[in-house]
Order: C-alpha cells, then structure tokens, then sequence
C-alpha cells in the first residue's frame, strides 16, 4: 500500500506541520563509527552537544566487529541515543542471512527510547565489482529480503544509509523502500542535495567523513524528541 506523504512523515518520527517561512528547522547532532575508531571521547562529544552514535556492528556473514561493545557500552554509559549497523554484502549471502547475522551480533532493537532501530549500509563495494554484480532487480530484492526478515524479527523497519549516486545505479532509482525505512543519506557538501527515489527527505544526513570525536558526522533531520519517536519504533 503507497502511503500518503503524512503517513511518510508520520513514519519517520517527524511533525506533518510546514514550518514557518523563515523557521530555522531543528536539528540534532551525531556522530557514526567502526573499529576504526577504537576509542572515543563519548563524554566529550555529549558534551559539544552530540546525541546519537551509530555503531558498526557486522558485515556480510562472517564479520563482526571487535570493538562494537565496548563503543555501545560507551555510548550508553554517556547518554546516547545509539544503535548498530551492518555494512551490506549483497553479493556473497541472501539480504536474510545477513539480516539474521546482524541481529545475532549486535542489530536488534528494544522499545525503550534510546536504541535506534538498525541501519542497513549498502553502498561501493570495497572489492570493486558494479553493483556486487547484481542486476537492479535483483538488488531490490535482496534489499527487500533483509528488510523484511528484520522488520519481522523487531517489528521494525531498518534504516538504509546509501548515496543517491549508488541507489540510482544499482538499484535504477527504486521507489520501494520510501514508505518504510527511514533514510541516512551519505554526501560530503553544504546541502543533502537530491534524494533517492521516493524520499521526500533525508533522516538522517552524512554530511562529513571528519566529526571532531571520531568517525562521520551524522545530522538529525528533526529536533531530540523527534529522534526519541524513531528509538520508540
């Protein structure tokens, strides 16, 4: 069923209301990270203000991350809203294989208004090949196969963090996800710029790959309650 733009909006945690012309829109920092970042000053960055961390879990089905509990514990620990996330390989396993891996290590989701539900990175293969080398049909579908799976294991839906650039090609823009999974848009510029298809805006935007604790800076489309809405599913 298509929804209406306020069933969208509704969805994605955030007020149907247009705001004022000359409005400033609310917005609320964050931050994401790996094992790349083995420590971080979550103290720190609470304090400059920062109120969520996304945190990589997994990928494929034969990855986890070695640092991911101790930055979810950290990140609990300082206050933030935090959740996981599994860096796709659509190429190797069904999207339900990896949707199964990600929450046996560290993907679920809990009703209790600090867990962000889980984020579904899929983006260039680090590896090389177009697309893992699937056609847009087929990656729809794989797409479709994780978000399914994970939406039946939780009750909710994942986000998908993507670039306009990727989704367009491998994907050949589909519309499908829209009215279901929350958006992370990945651009390094002074705007988010076009959306994928069907997204009449971003969640959540990438806008940096140097946030000053630590990882990629991640913008909240929204203001604290808003995002607090997303963590209660």
């Amino acid at each position: 069923m298509k929804l209406s733009a306020l069933a969208v909006a509704s969805i994605l945690g955030f007020a149907a209301a247009t705001p004022a012309p000359l409005e400033k829109r609310a917005t609320v920092q964050g931050f994401d990270i790996s094992g790349y970042q083995p420590s971080v000053n979550f103290a720190a960055a609470y304090a400059s203000g920062a109120r969520f961390v996304i945190i990589k879990a997994t990928e494929g089905t034969t990855f986890i991350s070695s640092t991911f509990s101790s930055q979810y514990t950290g990140a609990t620990n300082a206050g933030f809203i935090r959740g996981g996330y599994h860096f796709a390989h659509p190429g190797s396993s069904t999207g339900a294989a990896q949707a199964n891996y990600f929450l046996a290590h560290g993907g679920g989701w809990s009703k209790d208004g600090i867990t962000l539900p889980g984020m579904l990175d899929i983006e260039y293969n680090p590896s090389g090949a177009t697309c893992y080398g699937l056609s847009a049909a087929s990656m729809v579908a794989w797409i479709h196969d994780f978000v399914n799976t994970y939406h039946t294991k939780t009750g909710v839906y994942p986000m998908i963090y993507t670039t306009t650039d990727w989704w367009t090609q491998c994907t050949g823009n589909s519309a499908a996800f829209a009215s279901t999974c929350p958006l992370v848009l990945a651009r390094y510029a002074s705007s988010p710029g076009t959306m994928p298809a069907g997204w009449p805006y971003q969640t959540i935007w990438q806008n940096s790959d140097a946030y000053a604790y630590g990882g990629d800076s991640d913008v909240f489309n929204g203001s604290l309650d808003q995002l607090k809405k997303i963590a209660l599913g």
